[in-house]
């Protein structure tokens, strides 16, 4: 049996890499929500982000650098390996009986549209979360060592508002670009980033509260600086962040 530490590794990278392929495949249909009396035009992808976002926190605190490159690196050949069974899926011929007029399933038409109708929004995905993800862990560690491993709110918000700005840019432009109008485009680019960041300040207590049940109730010791990061960082303010 393995240790605790590898056992939560191995859940954590699970539930990452599931939210991200469900995030993906979800990611076509558009929902407009009202927010302080303004609709938003969102996708119902940004349902299961809000996991990753604390996920990909909690493995760069934990697990350090390596390990959270390592699990988007594991997320994106686990969404191509989907994606392929998609495709595959999708050019296997459909039975006869689904076109008859009185079949109620699925047909042709309609897993052509669900799946296969959304390749650029997939790709695009793809591009901005590997782009974004590796953005965030950049910026994460480089504000822990600024910070002398205090002020965990101020590197997870703000590691998670550089690299969602980059991939809220990325998606919304190449996926809907032809197919939006410029405008609308913008709509959404602002209206799912200002979501993704008032999303990432309300998980602050959340990061918290897993943080302490990982180190209390795991024992699990989060990932210290090395010496050589301890000594060029600068001096600061000692907080009881």
């Amino acid at each position: 049996m393995t240790d605790p530490r590898t056992r939560l590794f191995m859940i954590l990278a699970g539930i990452f890499s599931t939210c991200l392929i469900v995030g993906d495949i979800i990611g076509s249909k558009l929902i407009e929500p009202v927010l302080f009396g303004h609709p938003f035009v969102l996708t119902v992808g940004m349902i299961p982000f809000p996991i990753t976002f604390l996920l990909t926190d909690v493995l760069n605190e934990f697990y350090g650098k390596r390990a959270a490159r390592f699990v988007t690196l594991l997320g994106f050949g686990l969404a191509v390996l989907a994606y392929t069974f998609i495709f595959i899926a999708g050019a296997v011929p459909i039975a006869p009986l689904t076109t008859r007029p009185d079949w109620s399933g699925v047909t042709e038409q309609a897993f052509q549209t669900v799946f296969l109708g959304s390749q650029r929004i997939l790709l695009s995905s793809m591009i901005a979360y590997v782009v974004a993800q590796f953005v965030d862990i950049f910026v994460f560690h480089a504000l822990k060592r600024l910070t002398q491993n205090r002020l965990l709110w101020l590197r997870a918000t703000g590691s998670t508002a550089v690299s969602q700005l980059i991939d809220t840019l990325v998606i919304n432009f190449v996926a809907w670009s032809g197919l939006l109008g410029f405008d609308t485009i913008v709509n959404m680019v602002m209206s799912s980033y200002l979501v993704k960041i008032l999303i990432a300040v309300g998980l602050t207590p959340a990061i918290y509260l897993v943080h302490a049940l990982i180190e209390r109730g795991l024992k699990i010791e989060p990932v210290k600086l090395s010496a050589a990061e301890a000594n060029t960082a600068p001096p600061v303010v000692p907080s009881s962040g």
